[in-house]
């Protein structure tokens, strides 16, 4: 394979091809099959304090929708246009077990030339900024924080707090950057028509990269049962987001130059879909639902196609 080597300020990637959080990344073994299929780095599944948040988690429920809007069976092999809708919660370990296991999962990346990254999302700034402190002390490499979880308005209350203007994210960004020295990713919902300035903010305050974009929240009606699919609003994503997140790539990059590093995330299902957010100007791109409802082997086979 090519040199497809990537730099996120001042960390090396060996590949564009990052491994988002989800439940595939919620345990040792998963974190591994990531870091055998060839992904540059896995994002650990995201955590915070919040016991509401955990509880959350075992409220989970996905489906698979075709374009007209009936589940598709969880075959690990589902047509290029389905999308994922689900509703989901953090990581059900204690914040101290958490740690532990982004601890073990870095040391296991290093054997890969990869990296583990510690994922936070935040229910209070204070306990944010404690938090990344103790990630950085526990000697993990690279921190995402999620200031936008898509989940953060359906949530419990307390339990996830979802940032969507752009001075709120400069001053969260500029306490991260004084309480910590690694490298510190931030990561944007995609619900909001200012996602560049609150890009342009996080960059401004000291980010060294800035991910684009979460998942929408939406709402889907059974036409047959009367009932909404899984009975709530829920996240979605598929590929029908690529031209959308492209769209705030193009935006972003416009407004802040071409020396700072942007990760593209929602709507890559393939390589040629990572080839098409490269051509939009992201750096690197992070898939997610595509690995979750396709299973591992998608990541070779999309690091193959961008060779090819």
């Amino acid at each position: 394979m090519p040199d497809l080597a990537v730099k996120i300020g001042d960390i090396s990637l060996k590949n564009p091809l990052i491994c988002g959080s989800g439940e595939h990344c919620i345990d040792l073994s998963g974190i591994e099959k990531a870091f055998k299929s060839g992904a540059a780095a896995v994002v650990i599944k995201s955590t915070n304090e919040s016991d509401a948040a955990k509880e959350q988690l075992g409220k989970t429920d996905y489906a698979l929708l075709d374009s007209d809007f009936n589940k598709l069976e969880w075959d690990f092999n589902p047509p290029r246009d389905a999308s994922l809708f689900n509703r989901s919660g953090l990581h059900p370990l204690a914040f101290d077990e958490w740690l532990k296991l982004a601890v073990n999962a870095d040391k296991l990346a290093a054997d890969y030339n990869s990296y583990a990254i510690a994922s936070l999302i935040h229910a209070s700034i204070d306990q944010l900024i404690e938090n990344a402190k103790k990630v950085e002390q526990a000697g993990i490499r690279i921190l995402e924080v999620n200031v936008g979880a898509p989940h953060g308005k359906e949530a419990a209350k307390g339990a996830i707090l979802l940032e969507q203007e752009a001075d709120h994210i400069a001053k969260i960004t500029e306490k991260l950057r004084s309480a910590v020295k690694i490298p510190l990713w931030i990561k944007l919902a995609g619900q909001s028509p200012e996602v560049p300035a609150m890009a342009e903010a996080a960059y401004n305050a000291g980010a060294d990269t800035v991910t684009l974009m979460g998942r929408y929240m939406g709402f889907v009606p059974d036409i047959e049962t009367g009932d909404p699919i899984l009975g709530s609003h829920g996240a979605i994503g598929g590929p029908w987001a690529l031209p959308l997140t492209a769209h705030h790539l193009v935006k972003t990059r416009k407004k802040i130059g071409n020396n700072y590093p942007l990760m593209a995330t929602n709507g890559a299902r393939d390589g040629h879909d990572i080839i098409r957010f490269m051509m939009s100007r992201a750096t690197a791109v992070q898939m997610t639902s595509t690995i979750f409802t396709n299973g591992y082997g998608i990541i070779e086979k999309s690091l193959n196609q961008i060779d090819n």
